[in-house]
């Protein structure tokens, strides 16, 4: 088992918010095209209600933040495109690396 160092840990609770935040940003601009889309209120209503539903369990808007779970959250952040190799940046090779190796088996 990967052990997370305190550096690692210390900048992963510091960037989450943050990539939450611009995750949900793009999470919004959907729903708004969405609403602005042609078709019956309803079909819209009943969409973006599903929508949100799937969209409040990823991880890019919210998530238990434990120590033991934070190379599985960057794996599933990172494998979904919610991060990039540059909020990466700052991590120490070794947790890059897993997070890497991790997402190409996805």
């Amino acid at each position: 088992m990967y052990q997370l160092s305190k550096k690692d840990w210390k900048l992963f609770r510091e960037k989450l918010p943050n990539w939450q935040e611009h995750y949900m940003e793009q999470l919004i601009k959907g729903y708004l095209e969405l609403l602005s889309s042609d078709g019956r209120a309803s079909d819209r209503f009943w969409e973006l209600d599903e929508r949100i539903s799937t969209d409040r369990r990823h991880p890019g808007v919210i998530v238990k933040m434990s120590k033991s779970d934070a190379v599985f959250i960057l794996v599933r952040l990172y494998s979904d495109q919610v991060i990039t190799d540059q909020d990466l940046e700052g991590f120490s090779q070794e947790l890059i690396d897993k997070v890497r190796t991790l997402t190409e088996k996805d």
